[in-house]
């Protein structure tokens, strides 16, 4: 998208519910068979369908799997291939860490070595909060930093966690240690980018801590016996979503990342369920105070994650009996999208296109009947770049007038 013609944009009463069901696109298990979605029994979503506009778009651009930071950018309307955002960042505006400028945010994911050092679970069996507790107190309790050097380490959820390292002297051109892979080690930390393979001061203090994590978790008698990094990330400064847009933007989201995001362009958190009715229940109360409000729903890609078809089967029926209290907030218009697809088949984020229904009394209906991949690519909005769906939510909301005169 060029450069968007800001003064359109109108400021008025018009609301906008934006829901983002995670990882929702998917694949079938065998060729000719059905997606998830297509599986799902939704009459909620195929009567809003039929009578409403859709399309399939590409998170980023055309066979480009996005994480889903960049995937909720270009949701919200950033060039996510011009303001790259670690994932660690995200994680620490997602618990409330306080980021000042010199600081290097990382996410954590607490894994499992074998006796060989080879990773055989990234998830360390998904630990619950409790124990991630525990073993990041005994760390903070034994790890040595270096003079001049902050060690700041925090709880997200089960195998999730948080480092930030705080110093003048650091750096966030440093690749992930995670392999996203099983039975190989971890990558030692080297610099990315055009020095990628190289040495620096950071680098080096994180293989040191790293080396010092490794001998800590050790003896802690758990499946959690060593850490991962991800995503290291500095805070740069972005316009805000209401600079942008012109709309007053609130989030629903139960999950640290996604409050992270909402954060990152400037949304107040407000609410943080997980479940479709609760998500919602809180829509209808806070929507009456924001112009924009977007609600993140995110078991479809878990249990895409997962591997488990059936398991996200259930998990888009069980959104699709909370659709028509959505339907109810009579808002000027109403999205349901994703931010990436995360086919079961896969059990990872992919490229492929995901589904995106906006609901609007200005919405041209077009001949889809169904709430699917296959027939939604062939809806009214084509496909396209999630880029360019925001200014299409706001003209199908009313807010914005003509360009030009």
């Amino acid at each position: 998208m060029s450069k968007f013609p800001s003064e359109i944009i109108l400021r008025n009463e018009h609301k906008i519910v934006f829901v983002v069901m995670d990882g929702l696109g998917g694949l079938p298990l065998s060729k000719g068979g059905q997606t998830e979605m297509e599986a799902a029994k939704t009459p909620n979503l195929d009567k809003l369908v039929t009578k409403n506009v859709c399309g399939c778009f590409d998170p980023l651009l055309p066979g480009i799997t996005p994480g889903s930071g960049p995937a909720h950018l270009s949701l919200f309307g950033y060039d996510a291939l011009e303001l790259p955002v670690g994932r660690g960042l995200l994680a620490a505006l997602g618990i409330d860490f306080r980021v000042q400028p010199e600081d290097v945010c990382i996410r954590v994911n607490f894994c499992t070595l074998d006796a060989g050092g080879r990773i055989t679970d990234r998830r360390a069996g998904r630990i619950s909060d409790e124990e991630n507790k525990r073993l990041l107190g005994i760390v903070r309790e034994k790890l040595v930093a270096p003079k001049g050097v902050e060690v700041f380490l925090e709880t997200v959820s089960e195998h999730r966690a948080l480092m930030v390292l705080r110093s003048d002297q650091l750096d966030d051109n440093v690749a992930d240690t995670d392999p996203q892979a099983l039975n190989v080690a971890p990558l030692p930390a080297k610099m990315a980018g055009k020095f990628a393979g190289k040495d620096s001061y950071t680098t080096n203090l994180v293989n040191d801590l790293l080396e010092q994590v490794r001998a800590i978790l050790a003896t802690a008698d758990s499946p959690a016996n060593f850490m991962l990094l991800r995503g290291f990330a500095k805070k740069k400064p972005m316009p805000s979503f209401e600079e942008k847009w012109g709309c007053k933007a609130g989030a629903i989201a139960g999950y640290p990342m996604y409050r992270g995001l909402a954060r990152l362009v400037g949304m107040e958190v407000v609410a943080d369920p997980t479940e479709p009715a609760e998500l919602a229940k809180a829509a209808a109360k806070h929507l009456p105070d924001f112009d924009f409000l977007f609600v993140h729903f995110k078991y479809t890609d878990k249990k895409g994650e997962d591997g488990d078809f059936e398991g996200k089967v259930t998990q888009i029926e069980a959104f699709d009996a909370a659709v028509p209290a959505f339907a109810e907030l009579n808002a000027a218009a109403l999205v349901i999208t994703a931010d990436h697809s995360t086919p079961a088949k896969m059990a990872v984020h992919s490229w492929h296109p995901v589904p995106v229904l906006i609901v609007s009394d200005l919405a041209r209906p077009d001949d889809v009947k169904n709430f699917g991949e296959r027939v939604m690519a062939h809806g009214g909005l084509g496909r396209q770049t999630m880029i360019n769906l925001m200014p299409l939510v706001l003209a199908h909301a009313g807010r914005l007038t003509k360009f030009g005169a």
